[in-house]
C-alpha cells in the first residue's frame, strides 16, 4: 500500500489513517466532482439532456396550444426530432411524436418542412 501524505486535491499535509487519501469531506467532494466533469456525459445524461430541450423549445413555440414552425428555425436552437418520448397517432393516420406534454408532426409545405406543434389533450388517452 501507497504511504500518502498530502491531500490529493488540495496537497495539505494528512494527518490520521495511513489509507487517507483528502484532508477533509469538502475535499473529497471536490476531487471527485472535477473527475466526473472529466468524463464524457453517459449516454442517459445526453439522451435526458436533448428530451428536455426538446421539450423547452416546443414549450416556447406553442404558446396557444397549436402553432406551425418552420424546421430549420427550431433545429438552429438545437432541436432534434429523432429524440421523443412517446407518440399518438390520430384517426386520419398522422403520428404525433412527443416530448412529454408537447408534441410535433412534420409536415411539408411549399417544400419546406414545417412542424405542426401541439400540446397533450385528455382526449388523446383514449
Amino acid at each position: 500500500m501507497r504511504d500518502r501524505k498530502t491531500c490529493e486535491y488540495c496537497g495539505e499535509t494528512l494527518q490520521g489513517r495511513v489509507d487517507q487519501r483528502f484532508c477533509n469531506p469538502s475535499c473529497k467532494s471536490s476531487f471527485h466532482y472535477e473527475q466526473s466533469k472529466e468524463k464524457d456525459a453517459s449516454f442517459f445524461q445526453k439522451v435526458d439532456r436533448q428530451l428536455k430541450l426538446n421539450r423547452r423549445i416546443l414549450k416556447n413555440y406553442n404558446k396557444a396550444g397549436k402553432a406551425t414552425v418552420r424546421a430549420e428555425i427550431i433545429k438552429e436552437e438545437g432541436f432534434n426530432p429523432k429524440f421523443f418520448t412517446h407518440y399518438w397517432k390520430n384517426s386520419k393516420g398522422d403520428v404525433y411524436l412527443f416530448c412529454f406534454e408537447f408534441g410535433f408532426l412534420s409536415r411539408k409545405e411549399n417544400n419546406r418542412e414545417k412542424f405542426v406543434l401541439v400540446q397533450w389533450q385528455d382526449y388523446m388517452n383514449l
